[in-house]
């Protein structure tokens, strides 16, 4: 029997700007979207850019609420786990890891007894003490990475960070999701690149235009949306059909 954590029905997001006169702008990031996240199961999204997957995320993380639809949910913790972390560049890397690994949602405690694991993995020991904004965006890129890898919550939410710094930390940083990802956590991966998807997920989903266009086999679901990228780079380009579950 699949223990569904996250059930998405008919889910909508929208971002309204003011304009001049008094006028609204509204902007649906995610107009119909329906999926179930299952315990247990790593489920890919995939999409092209600006089509909604980040703001699905955020949803997923009970960051923001949805204008309409609805959100069943279970008893759990999830964590979004970005590089785009709010460090704040006078603080040094021992202060900006506190601060992270709180908004993240541990204690004090907790982060500052993982400082020390964060520093080594990140290769920041020797320039733990200077400002961060110093630091090169690779250095950068490290540090947030090893503070998301210290969280460790029910749901896990990775938006596009398979891969960080240097050659020599992407591969020690790409191995570390990779065991993450195949444990007995539920995990839900947001990335472009279609051979990492088909080895790690079990399940994916396609979004487009806000909507959930397809939902399922990692293999049929990337064939589908290969093609429907041959359709949109033709000079002719082809009406969207309705989802496939």
């Amino acid at each position: 029997m699949v223990d569904t954590l996250i059930s998405l029905k008919d889910v909508g997001v929208c971002y309204r700007s003011h304009h001049l006169l008094h006028t609204r702008k509204e902007s649906w990031a995610l107009r119909q979207v329906n999926l179930d996240l299952h315990k247990g199961e790593t489920l890919g999204v995939i999409g092209r850019n600006g089509v909604g997957k980040s703001t699905l995320l955020k949803i997923l993380a009970d960051i923001i609420q949805p204008d309409r639809g609805q959100i069943e949910r279970v008893a759990c913790r999830s964590t979004l786990l970005s590089l785009r972390v709010g460090f704040l560049n006078h603080l040094d890397a021992r202060e900006n890891a506190t601060m992270a690994g709180m908004l993240l949602g541990l204690s004090r405690a907790e982060i500052e007894a993982k400082i020390p694991e964060i520093l080594s993995f990140a290769e920041l020991e020797e320039q733990h003490k200077v400002p961060i904004g110093t630091y090169s965006t690779g250095m950068v890129a490290r540090l947030g990475f090893s503070i998301a890898m210290q969280i460790d919550p029910e749901i896990l939410l990775i938006d596009e960070m398979l891969a960080v710094g240097d050659a020599s930390f992407r591969q020690k940083s790409s191995a570390a999701l990779r065991q993450r990802m195949q444990s007995d956590k539920t995990v839900v991966l947001v990335a472009h690149n279609e051979q990492v998807i088909s080895q790690l997920c079990n399940r994916v989903a396609w979004i487009e235009n806000g909507e959930t266009r397809a939902l399922g086999n990692p293999d049929e679901v990337l064939a589908e949306y290969r093609d429907h990228l041959k359709v949109m780079s033709s000079p002719a380009q082809g009406t969207a059909g309705p989802m496939r579950n």
